[in-house]
């Protein structure tokens, strides 16, 4: 409570008001909130130091909380990190995710495909964070278990819209959509690689027209077989009548 005075007809009059108060976060809330910011110090720590350089107490620190804070969230780096690319690729996934409507026509879906495809790990240093990853997964056997899982999400999730696109093109897709969705992340991975060591060679607009380019050529590839099959079946279906 505190004490302020407000004039009135040149009477000043002393006014009792309660201050306004900051909302408290509920314990699940402030829970979610620690995490969220260990995650958003670790990325950016990650990226630059790698996971070996950066320290429990860096990532805790950079947060602006303490290590106990940092194993009340996590039970390890490792754990911390698999979660921190958990977070990243899931915000991709709830793009392409909102692509598989029904309502949407192909050309419109195509379009969001093709620049979503190309702008993926636009932020260089969520690549560097599934490099490192990488990197650690061929060295450690334990990690390579935990990424191996996350990836195989990950695939999954994409060979689902692969599915549903080709369902929609009218035709089977000529490759099972899991390895066709691992072709699609192994090519960007390679393109985002050649771009950061070899930037004179692969410029950030090249990678990205490089990709766009690629999966356009695979959707519109898929739509022209479509089309061309239902011609075809039209056509068979007139000559029988």
């Amino acid at each position: 409570m505190y004490l302020y005075t407000k004039l009135h007809s040149n009477v000043a009059t002393h006014v009792l008001a309660w201050p306004m108060s900051r909302k408290r976060l509920s314990r699940e809330d402030s829970r979610d909130q620690t995490t969220q910011r260990l995650l958003d110090a670790a990325q950016k720590l990650i990226a630059k130091k790698g996971l070996s350089a950066a320290s429990v107490e860096d990532i805790a620190e950079a947060a602006g909380y303490t290590r106990g804070a940092f194993y009340s969230n996590f039970n390890s780096k490792g754990d911390l990190f698999i979660e921190l690319l958990r977070r990243d690729h899931q915000e991709t996934l709830a793009e392409l995710a909102a692509l598989r409507s029904d309502a949407l026509p192909l050309d419109l879906i195509q379009q969001r495909s093709r620049d979503l495809y190309a702008s993926l790990y636009r932020d260089n240093e969520s690549f560097m964070n599934w490099t490192e990853a990488r990197m650690l997964a061929a060295r450690d056997t334990k990690f390579r278990a935990k990424l191996n899982a996350l990836v195989a999400e990950k695939c999954g999730q994409i060979a689902d819209f692969i599915q549903y696109f080709y369902r929609r093109a009218g035709v089977e897709s000529p490759v099972p959509p899991p390895a066709l969705a691992m072709g699609f992340m192994a090519l960007c991975e390679g393109v985002r690689l050649s771009m950061l060591s070899s930037p004179t060679d692969m410029t950030p607009a090249m990678a990205e027209s490089v990709l766009a380019l690629f999966v356009d050529a695979i959707m519109q590839l898929a739509r022209l077989q479509g089309t061309q099959q239902g011609v075809e079946h039209a056509t068979a279906q007139a000559a029988n009548d």
